[in-house]
C-alpha cells in the first residue's frame, strides 16, 4: 500500500469592497489546484478581524475601501501578525501608495489589470516568501525608493563581508531566505542572520530597501 503525497493548498483571504471582483478572483482560484479561499471581507476593518480569526497563508488586500482603507488595514494586520504575507491588489498606480505599502511590510503590489496567469504565479511566489510586483510597478519602486538623502551610502558596501555581498545580490533578484539558503547550501536561519547584518550595516529597515540599494549600486546578481 502506498500513500500519495499531498500538498496543502495555499489558504487565501480576499479583502475588497467590490463583490463582483471578489467573485471573479474566487472563480479563478477555484479552477486552479493548490488554492483555497477561506474568507472574504468587503472593508478593511472586517478584513483585519477575519485575518486574525483565520490566519491565512496569503491576504489579497485592496487599497481603497470604506470604513478602513488598505494602508490602515495592512498596518493593523502586520502589527498583530508580523509574519503575515499580504499582497496589495489595486487599481492604484501611485508610486507613493506603492512605497508606503512596501514600507509597512506588504509582500507585493499588483495592479488589477494583470493577466490571470500572472496573479496565480504571484500568489505562489508570495506564499513562498518572495516579493511580487506588476511589471510596470517595478521601475517605479526602484525610482521611488532611491533617495539620495538616505543614510546608506555607497561606501557602506565596503563594510559587508563577501558572503553578505553575495546574499545582497540574491535579495536584489527578489529571492526569499529559503531560496537563497538552497542556492548557497546554507541553513535558512544562517541566511536570516546575514540579512539582519546587511540591513544593520547599510542602515536600512527592510529587504525591499536592501534590494533597491543593491540595484542602485550595481551589486552583481546571481545568473542562475
Amino acid at each position: 500500500m502506498t500513500l500519495e503525497h499531498t500538498t496543502e493548498p495555499i489558504r487565501i483571504v480576499l479583502i475588497d469592497d467590490h463583490t463582483l471582483f471578489r467573485s471573479g478572483i474566487k472563480a479563478l482560484l477555484a479552477r486552479q489546484e493548490g488554492f483555497e479561499v477561506i474568507g472574504e471581507a468587503s472593508d478593511g476593518l472586517s478584513g483585519v478581524k477575519l485575518v486574525e480569526q483565520t490566519a491565512p497563508d496569503v491576504v489579497l488586500l485592496d487599497l481603497d475601501m470604506p470604513v478602513m482603507n488598505g494602508r490602515e488595514a495592512l498596518a493593523q494586520i502586520l502589527s498583530s501578525r508580523p509574519e503575515q504575507t499580504v499582497v496589495m491588489l489595486t487599481v492604484s498606480e501611485d508610486s507613493e501608495d506603492l512605497t508606503e505599502c512596501m514600507r509597512l511590510g506588504a509582500r507585493g503590489f499588483l495592479l488589477k489589470n494583470i493577466h490571470a496567469e500572472f496573479l496565480i504565479e504571484s500568489i505562489k511566489k508570495a506564499a513562498a516568501g518572495d516579493n511580487v510586483f506588476s511589471p510596470e510597478m517595478t521601475a517605479r519602486l526602484v525610482q521611488s525608493l532611491i533617495n539620495p538623502g538616505a543614510p546608506a551610502v555607497a561606501g557602506a558596501l565596503d563594510s559587508l563581508t563577501q558572503r553578505e555581498l553575495e546574499i545582497l545580490g540574491h535579495l536584489a533578484a527578489g529571492r526569499s531566505n529559503k531560496v537563497i539558503a538552497r542556492k548557497l547550501d546554507l541553513a535558512e536561519s544562517t541566511i536570516k542572520v546575514h540579512v539582519q547584518n546587511i540591513l544593520r550595516k547599510l542602515e536600512l529597515t527592510s529587504r525591499v530597501q536592501a534590494a533597491v540599494y543593491a540595484v542602485q549600486h550595481n551589486v552583481p546578481q546571481p545568473q542562475d
